[in-house]
């Protein structure tokens, strides 16, 4: 066989341009695309007084120090379940949206589509709509390329330089941050966060873009578990538009389909396909097709929708000669992600109205387990951990009580430290957790099995604010 007769299995990635289109979901695009950029660059800028001893940054994950700040909300490492519930929530409810209108998130909202939509306007107004840029690719490199490709490069690693930046600013107080980055004494480790969302922002926007959404994201290999045929997605009317076919000026729309076959549809799309020829993976519903689509109407005095978003139901409904239904939220599928999405969320807000400003953990001494003493009575020893989880210096009292809640009045409680401490006073400072030794001594009338359950309790002096945990005393019987 010979060089020209071998076949080729694999073609090389074409690239695509999508051509400027204005309609109605194109502003939508551009409104999402606006007000997302707002909140990712400024909220880090947001103030929260928390009080003197606490950060004032609206949104912060303070790494250093293990806290999470969300206005009002504190997150501590051992709250992580919060994080879980945050999780499950985007999970379930990308699929309730999935279920009503498909791939909107990808769209309209994925940090993909915005960042690339982006860059492809700076692309267009640097280098030109379509056919330019499509010509100026194709051209040999001289001063006019040379400098539309610069200025477009380097606006992409500006944008990308703001991006890594912001991110960082989430997890380091922004002002502080910006004077260091402005004095070039940015510590290693940030920097280097910088950088690499500088240049992972700069790949994807830049070049990767459809790849990442047709070839990346998991999302649209399982999406359409998601679908059923009452989910609302892109859709061409084949009963209305065939058999297509070109028009011209003054030609009647008699005996043949409204679908002109001008591929403006196709033209626009950012993934670089044909709705025409049915809902394929890589479609992101952004819409833009159905934009260029009606524009295309109107210029022959055709209704619009021959593009739209519709149901697959009403799509075969139409092409049967059936009754079409008009899109319905609630059904089953979406009732029961629904279902899920407010059992979680109350679980999550129950939690946090619930949630006390002090917590404590209580752990038994292994070796020796008890020790008995001369008088007859029997020792334990314990390892205390209290969490002071305001911004102020507290106080604590501690008790031990029974199983049932009653305070053992015989139970003598000594506490171990640098310092003289009694049960009455454990000091804690603010933000932090307390470590104490302490010992419980019971006498031996109160010990008559040799697994005895005890509570511990503390209570902030200066507040209603306690905590209790449950644990064992050992008296070898």
């Amino acid at each position: 066989m010979s060089t020209e007769q071998k076949i080729k299995f694999f073609e090389k990635t074409k690239a695509i341009y999508p051509r400027r289109v204005w309609g109605k979901y194109r502003k939508i695009k551009w409104a999402i695309m606006i007000f997302a950029f707002l909140v990712y660059y400024l909220a880090p800028w947001l103030r929260w007084d928390r009080g003197p001893n606490a950060p004032d940054q609206a949104i912060l994950i303070d790494m250093s120090n293990h806290r999470a700040y969300f206005f009002f909300i504190e997150i501590w490492p051992q709250e992580v379940y919060y994080f879980t519930g945050l999780l499950i929530l985007a999970a379930i409810g990308l699929f309730f949206i999935t279920s009503m209108f498909g791939r909107i998130w990808c769209g309209y909202f994925c940090f993909q589509t915005i960042w690339t939509d982006l860059f492809v306007w700076v692309e267009r107004i640097v280098q030109g709509d379509r056919n330019a840029r499509m010509k100026l690719d194709k051209s040999r490199w001289g001063w006019n390329k040379i400098w539309k490709k610069f200025v477009t490069h380097l606006t992409w690693i500006i944008i990308s330089l703001c991006t890594g930046g912001a991110w960082v600013f989430y997890f380091n107080d922004a002002p502080a941050l910006t004077e260091q980055i402005l004095h070039f004494n940015v510590d290693w480790s940030v920097g280097s966060w910088i950088l690499a969302l500088t240049f992972s922002t700069y790949l994807m926007a830049g070049f990767a873009r459809e790849q990442v959404c047709a070839y990346m994201c998991p999302y649209a290999r399982f999406q359409s578990a998601m679908f059923d045929n009452k989910t609302l997605i892109i859709s061409y009317d084949e009963t209305r538009g065939e058999p297509r076919g070109s028009f011209k000026k003054g030609s009647s729309m008699e005996n043949r389909g409204h679908c002109i076959d001008c591929t403006q549809c196709a033209i626009v799309c950012p993934m670089g396909i044909d709705i025409r020829d049915g809902l394929q993976m890589e479609c992101i519903a952004c819409g833009l097709c159905v934009d260029a689509c009606n524009n295309a109407m109107d210029k022959l005095n055709l209704p619009r929708g021959l593009i739209r978003y519709d149901t697959a139901h009403n799509m075969e409904a139409l092409a049967n000669g059936c009754k079409t239904e008009k899109f319905r939220l609630l059904r089953p599928r979406t009732l029961f992600y629904a279902a899920i999405i407010i059992f979680v969320s109350s679980i999550m807000l129950y939690s946090l109205i619930t949630r006390s400003p002090v917590d404590l953990s209580i752990l038994h001494d292994r070796n020796p387990m008890f020790v008995k003493l001369s008088d007859g009575s029997i020792r334990n020893g314990y390892s205390i951990k209290i969490l002071n989880k305001t911004h102020e210096d507290r106080q604590y009292i501690l008790e031990v009580t029974d199983r049932d809640g009653n305070l053992i009045e015989d139970a003598k409680i000594d506490i171990q430290g640098a310092t003289i401490l009694d049960a009455n006073y454990l000091p804690v400072f603010a933000d932090s957790v307390g470590h104490f030794r302490v010992y419980v001594v019971l006498p031996s009338r109160l010990t008559k099995e040799n697994r005895t359950e005890i509570s511990f309790h503390i209570l902030d002096t200066r507040s209603d604010s306690q905590a209790q945990t449950n644990s064992i005393f050992m008296s070898g019987r």
